[in-house]
């Protein structure tokens, strides 16, 4: 199992979009990919949980991968997230 704390600098934080594309790309691994925010944690596989979790710019969520191929999806997210998921 792997964790990476990362702060979201995207403008909107974690709406539909950027929620699309963070689940669009866990989903090509088969770890098991799940962050906590705020007290909470989410799959980062779904849509709605990551909408559920209500994340805006400049919140700090712990991503963890737990699984065969972990540290390609922690090193994949990382950099979406780094980058501003697509705004």
């Amino acid at each position: 199992m792997l964790s990476y704390q990362v702060t979201v600098r995207n403008p909107s934080g974690l709406h539909l979009r950027p929620a699309g594309l963070l689940c669009g790309e866990a989903i090509k691994y088969k770890s098991s990919i799940t962050f906590q925010h705020d007290g909470g944690t989410a799959n980062a596989k779904s849509v709605l949980s990551v909408l559920g979790a209500c994340v805006k710019r400049g919140d700090e969520i712990t991503l963890i991968c737990d699984g065969e191929d972990e540290q390609a999806a922690l090193d994949a997210l990382v950099a979406l997230i780094e980058s501003g998921l697509g705004e």
